[in-house]
């Protein structure tokens, strides 16, 4: 099948009209990107915030023209708006979900509900670099191994690594048209911005973009029926994480960190977000805890170790697990086949295993309904 060209998307995109200005969606600039891969498209359109809700027929409709052209198996339009600040509240208004005088609140539309999932949980570092994607995969295959209906969403847009990690080579299907049908790996169900656009490909997206893909995701994904969706946050604190804290019921977080002082500072960071929004943390993993030759046995504490524990321990957090520095995890998550399903025997896919267990214990015991979505207020 040959390869659907964005100059063919453009071309079919100038027969779009704007009934409000009488032009072309291209025409009138609102095209802001387009992504093809294997007959999948995802197109952004650029609107004005106040036109948004009247749009949805003009979004649809790009749909719908992308969707006719030969060799296209899925097509996605999302609307994208840079939001104006929200006016200063009323001195008096100190109410909950309100800014108190000298306060920001950000802005963030409405609640990101997924039907059938009970409980969403975050996977999140302050910083990149600490096999929080590593962990995050494991830790779902955990709780698959654990007899738990998993999923797995990479939020990852700048940098997604499912594709890699899990192997994936297939490209989603939509049987509708509307929403896309998750890949299946492991007995996860899955999904990444990986899977639609070409690995070497940059995301040149701009914040709204980012969190409006997020949201098809999560909302436009047939999940199904699932136990936990487990969320691989990109590092930082930045739109995507606001985006997912704000606007999802997240059950709990989960913080990853290496023992060394200066990624406990940022995983520190990573914790006092979630506790803004009201979001539980279910707890710290301590990764690259100590290193393993994978000769001798030998062990070396090579950026320290117990930091996280410690750290756990002083903000009154769970401390769920260390997991080493080993040979066999790196290798293995880079060739597509997890250690806790490529050696599902060993010492390391039990340490994942007890991992799961702790945060599954935790979720099973709070069975008291989703959390509803915060508004986030900046002091």
């Amino acid at each position: 099948m040959a390869e659907i060209t964005e100059a063919a998307v453009r071309k079919v995109l100038e027969t779009v009209i704007d009934p409000a200005s009488g032009r072309s969606v291209l025409a009138a600039g609102m095209v802001g990107g387009i992504a093809t891969r294997g007959g999948h498209v995802a197109v952004t359109l650029d609107v004005d915030p106040a036109r948004g809700t009247a749009l949805e027929p003009l979004r649809q409709a790009c749909e719908q023209a992308v969707r006719a052209l030969p060799g296209v198996l899925s097509a996605t339009a999302v609307m994208t708006a840079e939001r104006p600040a929200p006016p200063a509240p009323a001195p008096h208004a100190h109410g909950r979900g309100a800014a108190a005088p000298g306060q920001k609140t950000t802005g963030g539309g409405g609640r990101i509900d997924v039907p059938g999932v009970k409980h969403i949980i975050a996977v999140a570092s302050g910083k990149g670099g600490v096999g929080k994607s590593t962990t995050a995969v494991n830790l779902a295959l955990g709780l698959a191994a654990n007899g738990v209906a998993t999923g797995l969403l990479d939020a990852d847009i700048y940098g997604p690594s499912m594709p890699r990690m899990l192997d994936v080579k297939d490209k989603p299907e939509s049987i509708d048209g509307k929403a896309l049908k998750p890949i299946e790996r492991y007995g996860l169900k899955t999904m990444s911005i990986g899977y639609i656009v070409n690995e070497d490909t940059p995301m040149i997206w701009r914040g709204p973009m980012v969190s409006s893909a997020l949201e098809q995701m999560l909302r436009d994904v047939q999940w199904g029926e699932l136990d936990v969706l487990v969320v691989d946050m990109p590092p930082g604190t930045g739109d995507a994480q606001l985006t997912l804290a704000q606007r999802v019921a997240l059950a709990g977080a989960v913080i990853v960190s290496t023992p060394q002082d200066i990624a406990l500072v940022d995983a520190r960071k990573g914790l006092n977000m979630f506790r803004k929004v009201a979001v539980p943390v279910l707890g710290f993993v301590e990764n690259m805890s100590f290193y393993l030759c994978p000769h001798c046995g030998e062990r070396a504490e090579i950026f320290g170790h117990g930091g996280a524990r410690e750290e756990a321990d002083k903000l009154g957090v769970p401390f769920l697990g260390e997991v080493p520095l080993h040979l066999d995890i790196r290798t293995t998550s880079d060739s597509g086949h997890p250690i806790v399903v490529a050696q599902p025997d060993s010492p390391y896919a039990q340490i994942y295993r007890n991992i799961a267990g702790r945060v599954w214990k935790q979720l099973a015991a709070n069975q008291r309904g989703p959390r509803a979505a915060p508004r986030i207020v900046v002091r």
